[in-house]
């Protein structure tokens, strides 16, 4: 079971096609199974907890099943997940291990023991986070969008962010073993989305190497989409370079945090609202419909509502496609949980219903402007086909004949749930 972001979901998928390999019989979903294996989240104390609540939930389909934890939450405090019911508890690192695990576990359970602090009935095994990107999980993709992993860690150290002391420091896979992956895919892999834990700070031989990575994965003829990525990496050459593939989705999901430079500052955020203004306006001189979405963070530590309100202004004049909201969450281990005054659990509900009556504003208004558009439809729910256009407008669609897994064209019609309503035209 998977919480969390891409990577996770990237690095379960690897677990599943290892286990595959040695005969197991697998599955991503939450049913009846003999062994389960938890791929853990810390980003916020709140996907913490909902990491062991995934642990009893999947208790009550099994009683007597075996566990094994991974993750950022275990990796932060592998004591929450050792009690009786746990067999092996690995970190971030070392994951694939995990196979090994299941198919020796009493021999290698107690070959660790002799080293172990812990209970009898646990096995802790936190490895020291790699200075090398970890090149043995390979995910086998079985949906319409492929997730690639292209790196992992982060230098940034924001102020709010526990994730670099469970991830490690930066590092990038090679160019040759994601190609690789990328050209083994099978022809119904349709869109191939690179993702990690910071995919701008991706490099070739210690330098910028996003923009040959996706030239040379353009060969390939499958929609490229990128995953979040940081204004940094917005300039000239990226985003002219970006133009002249012929499969590249025009949508990037740029994280701002905050439009009030003084909590960028707070924040250990690298640029000021200005930089990031001019980032936009330069994705749209050579993208004008391009999907532009964004994370916020309301209520950081010491925000006033002039700050706030700063925010909402921006967002509000940079008119982006979509907002994704998050209350701010103190995380121990972090600078800003030592440094600032956190705000009551009030004032941070009511900015984000306020940001949020914005975002689905903004939301209409893309919608609106955007009248056709190719979606790639991955599945179908009730009557309706789903899937995505380049610029990741998410289109409900009907249709006599079943079109998943195809590339089709539409007229984008009104907004419907979270997305738009719209009609097949003939390509």
């Amino acid at each position: 079971m998977t919480l969390g972001c891409k990577v996770n979901r990237y690095e379960s998928d690897a677990l599943i096609q290892n286990l595959n390999l040695r005969g197991y019989e697998t599955t991503d979903k939450l049913e009846p199974a003999d062994v389960y294996v938890v791929n853990t989240c810390a980003v916020t104390g709140e996907a913490e907890k909902k990491s062991r609540q995934m642990i009893a939930r999947c208790r009550k389909l099994n009683k007597d099943a075996k566990f094994f934890v991974c993750g950022c939450a275990s990796q932060k405090n592998a004591e929450q997940f050792l009690d009786k019911d746990i067999e092996v508890v690995c970190g971030t690192a070392g994951k694939i291990k995990i196979c090994d695990f299941i198919d020796n576990l009493q021999k290698n359970k107690e070959k660790l023991q002799k080293n172990s602090k812990k209970s009898k009935n646990n096995v802790t095994n936190i490895e020291i986070l790699p200075e090398e990107y970890e090149d043995n999980m390979f995910a086998k993709q079985s949906r319409t969008r492929a997730y690639i992993k292209i790196q992992d860690g982060c230098n940034n150290f924001c102020t709010y962010c526990i994730i670099p002391y469970l991830r490690g420091r930066s590092r990038s896979r090679g160019i040759f073993s994601i190609i690789n992956e990328a050209g083994g895919l099978s022809d119904d892999v349709k869109e191939i989305v690179l993702t990690g834990i910071d995919v701008t700070d991706y490099k070739i031989d210690g330098e910028r190497g996003l923009l040959t990575l996706l030239t040379e994965l353009d060969k390939f003829g499958k929609r490229l989409r990128l995953s979040s990525v940081e204004d940094t990496l917005v300039d000239e050459d990226f985003i002219s370079g970006l133009k002249k593939l012929d499969n590249f989705c025009p949508h990037f999901h740029l994280s701002l945090q905050s439009g009030s430079d003084n909590v960028l500052k707070r924040m250990n955020r690298h640029y000021k609202a200005e930089d990031f203004e001019n980032s936009v306006n330069l994705i749209r001189k050579y993208f004008p419909k391009a999907g532009i979405t964004t994370d916020i963070i309301v209520g950081f530590p010491d925000e006033t509502e002039e700050e706030f309100m700063q925010t909402y202004e921006f967002a509000k004049k940079v008119k982006f496609s979509q907002l994704h909201i998050f209350q701010y969450s103190k995380r121990e281990g972090t600078i800003a949980a030592k440094l600032y005054k956190d705000l009551s659990p009030q004032i941070k509900q009511a900015r984000f219903e306020k940001l949020e009556e914005l975002n689905k504003e903004l939301k209409r208004n893309f919608i609106k402007h955007n009248h056709y558009g190719k979606v790639l439809v991955e599945e179908k729910e009730d009557e309706f086909y789903i899937g995505y256009t380049e610029n990741y407008i998410k289109c409900y669609i009907k249709s006599d004949k079943d079109i998943t897994n195809q590339v089709v064209l539409v007229k984008i019609g009104k907004p419907f749930k979270d997305g738009a309503k719209t009609k097949l035209k003939k390509i």
